[in-house]
This record gives structure tokens, sequence and C-alpha cells, in this order.
């Protein structure tokens, strides 16, 4: 499910992207997606570590 949600905030992001939606003071959609990405990041990062410990 994280990862639909990710794909398509990347293709909403290209599609403004390629419509010259994107400005350098006006680009808050790319930054909501590189937010989402590194907190899934950080959340996989958590869960393996745990696991890993836990598991061993």
């Amino acid at each position: 499910l994280h990862v639909l949600i990710g794909t398509t905030f990347l293709i909403v992001c290209l599609a403004r992207l390629i419509s010259h939606q994107f400005t350098r003071h006006h680009h808050i959609g790319f930054e909501a997606a590189s937010w989402y990405w590194h907190f899934v990041d950080v959340v996989w990062l958590f869960l393996y570590i745990c696991i890993y410990w836990w598991g061993s």
C-alpha cells in the first residue's frame, strides 16, 4: 500500500512538472512526496532493526 501511495505521489509530481506547475517558490507537492518517502524509509529501517534484534 505504501508503495502505491508513493508511486501515485511521484506520478502526480511528474504530471505537474511536465505542465510547468512547479516554480522555485511553489513546489509543496514535491516536498510532500519527498517527506513521505523519507518517512517510509525511516519506518522500514526501524522495523528491520527491531525484528533483527528481536530474532537474535
